[in-house]
């Protein structure tokens, strides 16, 4: 059967932790250096503390050792991989082919930053040793089947979260305003900042907007689809989001996932282990921008977030009066005093909390001026994120026992849900049972007290009961026991699926500047694959004056309802300008893409 998994975000050992709990079949973490989030490093021993814990649910582990590398820094890039794989990660994610010239006896996936987008490069990856590719999140249903029935690798999809406005691993926005790159770990997120829209000479079109800024992605609807379509993984993004976070937008996909898992009798869950929560996850109340579901319809216009880059969080009603005792809300969602809450006035996105609720009134924090009709949004439920933070979900491994019982010996045996079964006796002289009835309730009692351990044991079989067990004996076999499954569930040896590079061809002769090929391994590689023409990358270029710097599915014009293709009103050539740098806008039509060329000298 295929396995599928669920792939959680982990900043830190806590954010594992809460990943873990709360029902993730994978998770993904940096080390101490080369991973895309230079904000998320965790030390060696810290990676391996995570490991150990993950590993006894079979919830695997992978690093993030997805940006470029220097020539400079080949060995220490190694060194990294080498002491992340003898920590016990069970695969690398890396955008840099030098990793695969390292020989590292590990497993690599291909990092989104590789840019999959056709079935030709993912067929290649594959067919070159790569165990699993990550797909652009820009695709579309149809591209992502394709993709899915072309390849002989996992495929890994992105589910929720932020999303990268430009395609990744192909962004140097970043790069051409600050010393920041995003192929180094080091965005700054200037898709994020207010941009002015303008012809270049002096006239603007639109002002102080966020034109690079969209909404965030949630497919919790279309998971059925995705599997489908042949996904094996299902990707939160948000290696920088807190626990909370985590708990709420885990528990939601664990849920929509284990729906659909349901219905697939040939689809099985990757991991072990089942996670009761005490609250009803709701990915609206964690941070977001806006769900949307971008194009995996197609590409379309309302994906953008041209008034503010931040959390938003659900829409709670309209303002329909105002008085002393503050606002008059017409909505169906409580309020209560503690919650934030945001809304749109003429100086912009505004932001306060709740001091007081009165009925349908409440009382602003900071009152400010609003119109009748005001839309309302929510971006911090006060009630919602006290019970998440008192939520004591501990995710547990159904368990079975069998006791056998003699004059002279007692048996424990003890197997999981995954077929891992120890076995611990006592030799022991037992006297004969006044009363067998009592005798097994006291012994199934006892057995099914699996405490603050891994186990929950659902049922237990009682053979012997004739002869008195002590309870103070069956519960320290019992803790012996659970201590022994326990080791023998993190004792198993591992299956690693060992890169072994194959002679696959690259489906293209030449690299662009784009595609960046910073060091002699990665060079070799390629050309190894029958490259034949390697430009140099722009990564390493002294200015990307004249380049394009962003290549997107996202499209401006079409955002605005002024595609080419459709009569727009606006003509020439457009260009976003802030803090003093301005680039020209550049849309291929045929592929329904926009790019942006630096025309800052």
């Amino acid at each position: 059967m295929k396995r599928i998994e669920l792939l959680a975000p982990a900043k830190d050992y806590e954010a594992a932790v809460a990943a873990v709990e709360y029902g993730a079949d994978a998770l993904y973490i940096g080390g101490s250096r080369f991973g895309a989030r230079q904000a998320a490093t965790n030390t060696i021993d810290e990676v391996a503390r995570v490991v150990a814990y993950a590993h006894r649910f079979g919830v695997k582990v992978y690093a993030t050792m997805n940006t470029l590398v220097w020539d400079s820094e080949l060995e220490e890039a190694e060194k990294e991989a080498r002491a992340l794989f003898k920590a016990g990660v069970d695969a690398l994610i890396v955008q840099d082919m030098a990793y695969c010239r390292m020989g590292l006896d590990c497993e690599l996936h291909a990092s989104t930053q590789v840019q999959v987008r056709t079935p030709e490069l993912a067929r290649f990856l594959a067919e070159a040793g790569f165990a699993r590719v990550i797909l652009e999140r820009a695709l579309s249903l149809e591209e992502i089947r394709a993709i899915c029935s072309d390849t002989s690798a996992e495929v890994e999809c992105f589910v929720h979260g932020a999303i990268c406005v430009g395609y990744s691993g192909r962004c140097f926005l970043s790069r051409s305003m600050s010393p920041r790159s995003g192929n180094r770990g080091g965005c700054s997120q200037p898709c994020r900042l207010k941009w002015n829209l303008t012809d270049g000479k002096g006239k603007s079109y639109l002002k102080e907007k966020h034109l690079l800024s969209v909404q965030d992605l949630s497919l919790k609807r279309r998971i059925g689809e995705l599997l489908d379509a042949g996904v094996t993984s299902f990707k939160i993004e948000g290696r920088l989001k807190d626990t909370t976070y985590i708990k709420n937008v885990v528990a939601a996909y664990r849920a929509a996932l284990d729906a659909e898992l349901k219905h697939r009798p040939d689809l099985v869950r990757a991991s072990v282990g089942e996670s009761v929560t005490e609250f009803r996850p709701d990915t609206a109340k964690s941070f977001t921008r806006g769900e949307s579901e971008y194009y995996l319809d197609g590409k379309q216009r309302g994906v953008a977030s041209f008034d503010t880059p931040k959390a938003v969080g659900e829409y709670v009603g309209r303002i329909v009066d105002k008085s002393r005792r503050g606002w008059r809300i017409e909505g169906d969602k409580p309020l209560t005093a503690g919650d934030g809450i945001c809304l749109m006035t003429s100086e912009g996105f505004y932001g306060t909390n709740i001091n007081a609720v009165e009925g349908c009134w409440v009382q602003p924090n900071k009152p400010v001026a609003v119109a009748p009709g005001t839309p309302l949004y929510r971006n911090y439920d006060h009630r919602f994120h006290k019970q998440l933070t008192a939520d004591r979900t501990r995710r547990v491994i159904p368990t079975e026992a069998e006791v056998t019982v003699e004059a002279d010996r007692l048996t424990l045996r003890l197997c999981d849900v995954e077929g891992v079964a120890v076995s611990v006796e006592r030799a022991v002289q037992l006297d004969a049972a006044q009363n067998e009835s009592k005798n097994i309730e006291s012994i199934e009692r006892q057995v099914m007290r699996s405490g603050e351990t891994i186990f929950r044991v659902d049922r237990v079989w009682v053979e012997g009961a004739c002869w008195f067990v002590p309870a103070s004996l069956m519960a320290e076999l019992r803790r012996e026991g659970l201590a022994a499954l326990l080791e023998a569930r993190t004792t198993r040896p591992a299956s690693p699926r060992i890169f072994t590079e194959g002679d696959a061809v690259y489906p293209h002769r030449t690299l662009t500047a784009e595609e960046n090929v910073t060091n002699s391994l990665a060079e070799a590689f390629y050309r190894d694959h029958g490259v034949e023409r390697i430009v140099e990358p722009l990564e390493l270029a002294p200015t990307t004056y004249g380049a394009r710097v962003m290549q997107s599915a996202y499209c401006l014009r079409r955002e605005m309802g002024e595609c080419l293709k459709e009569r727009p009103r606006l003509k020439g050539d457009l260009y976003l300008e802030t803090a003093g740098h301005k680039y020209r806008l550049e849309f291929d039509c045929k592929r329904c893409e926009m790019n942006l060329i630096d025309c800052t000298k």
